[in-house]
């Protein structure tokens, strides 16, 4: 209050004032703040896709040399353009283009600060009054997120897990109209593990193509494959719909930290030239804050250099942490795991509740177990699907099997008696 006693008015953005539970990071801090400070036993964090603190997944030293060099060449302390440093743009330019049937260019490229920039830069520059947004039930809440604060409405198209996450396309269908911006497609999945067949991925290319409306394609676990399908890039079929392919080095790389993303399009046959997306683009960048100078200037190196030993390595600790989920979680009565991960870093488990007492459903389950065996589960419900859990599997497998084995003593000490 002021001194002659008039009232401080100051508002706020009522589009931040969203619960925790609606936020991966928010609900899991809530989730740690509420551990057994008196267990003794390390916490395993089988919630947040983050291996880079386990030893058993640290990055290539070319990374590290790649910085070492960028740092003591002195070039990439000033402020980087806008949309990147073009040798950067070049070569992930030249590093996506080796999977698909055509080339891409510097100026198809921008630079992000990670893959969640990249999110809210496509977001804000499809933005438009009336507009809404298809996005996978269940899905990455980022999505959700960005859409209601540029006031697009979000519809929800469901993954069909008894068909390996699959895409419902008929619902895909019946949700668009003429006021649709775009579809989501993430793949391989988070939060499922799935990874889609070039079929599937041109089934949804050709319903894009009749509904008129391009495809947003999250591609942040590219090649993080482990399963029998190989992972095709979204941006094959450019040449029959316009694509927006997401990515960046947090996951392949395992340097999250590094914060760089981007944001390439992808359009051979020309749908976006006559349209004013490409200058929205560079506006919103104007307006936005660039990855680091000093890790674009590494990137060429990162890309040109990394072996693929430590690519081959990365993917043997992940198929073999899902080897343990899939034979610690049969023998776990009240979940069931289907379909088994092909990709990505997670699993989604369906969670019997009729099964277990005292546990209402989901979130419930994920703090009691949390409360009780210092284990982080994802719920479900913040991802789009009530009583299912998401299961992060990067991590040590010593400590990925003592998590999901603590997972199986709750459940049986909340088991109902038969």
């Amino acid at each position: 209050m002021e001194k002659g006693g008039k009232k401080w008015i100051i508002r706020g953005n009522d589009k931040l004032k969203v619960g925790t539970e609606n936020t991966i990071r928010g609900l899991l801090e809530v989730m740690h703040s509420n551990l057994n400070v008196n267990d003794e036993r390390p916490i395993i964090p089988l919630g947040h896709g983050d291996p880079s603190p386990f030893t058993c997944f640290r990055t290539t030293h070319i990374v590290d040399d790649a910085l070492n060099t960028a740092i003591q060449s002195a070039k990439f302390n000033s402020y980087p353009p806008p949309a990147g440093i073009p040798t950067a743009r070049r070569s992930i330019a030249e590093h996506l283009s080796r999977d698909l049937p055509y080339k891409l260019s510097t100026e198809d490229v921008f630079l992000t600060s990670g893959c969640r920039q990249a999110i809210e830069i496509i977001t804000t520059v499809l933005a438009c009054p009336g507009g809404n947004i298809l996005i996978p039930k269940p899905g990455y809440p980022h999505y959700d997120a960005c859409a209601v604060f540029h006031n697009l409405e979000v519809r929800h198209f469901d993954l069909l897990p008894e068909k390996a996450w699959e895409v419902d396309v008929d619902a895909v269908e019946a949700l668009a109209d003429e006021n649709t911006v775009a579809i989501v497609i993430i793949n391989p999945g988070n939060p499922c593990g799935n990874v889609y067949t070039y079929e599937h991925l041109k089934k949804v290319a050709e319903t894009a193509k009749r509904l008129g409306i391009p495809v947003i394609a999250d591609e942040v676990y590219s090649h993080l494959t482990f399963g029998s399908n190989p992972f095709v890039p979204m941006g094959v079929f450019g040449s029959i719909v316009p694509i927006f392919t997401l990515g960046s080095i947090s996951k392949r790389w395992i340097v999250p930290g590094l914060r760089l993303g981007w944001l390439v399009i992808t359009d051979p046959s020309g749908f976006l030239k006559d349209t004013e997306i490409v200058s929205l683009i560079k506006q919103c960048l104007n307006m936005t804050t660039s990855p680091a100078c000093i890790i674009q200037g590494a990137l060429p190196q990162i890309l040109e250099n990394t072996k693929e030993d430590f690519f081959e390595n990365i993917i043997s600790l992940l198929r073999q942490a899902v080897d343990i989920c899939y034979e610690e979680i049969k023998e776990i009565a009240c979940i069931t795991l289907l379909p088994k991960p092909g990709g990505s870093m997670f699993l989604m488990v369906k969670l019997n509740t009729v099964l277990l007492e005292d546990i209402s459903d989901d979130m419930d389950f994920c703090f009691k177990l949390a409360k009780e065996e210092s284990v982080i589960v994802l719920p479900g419900a913040v991802l789009g699907l009530e009583n299912w859990l998401r299961i992060t599997f990067s991590i040590d497998l010593a400590s990925l099997k003592d998590g999901l084995q603590r997972m199986k003593m709750f459940c049986r000490r909340h088991a109902k008696q038969q």
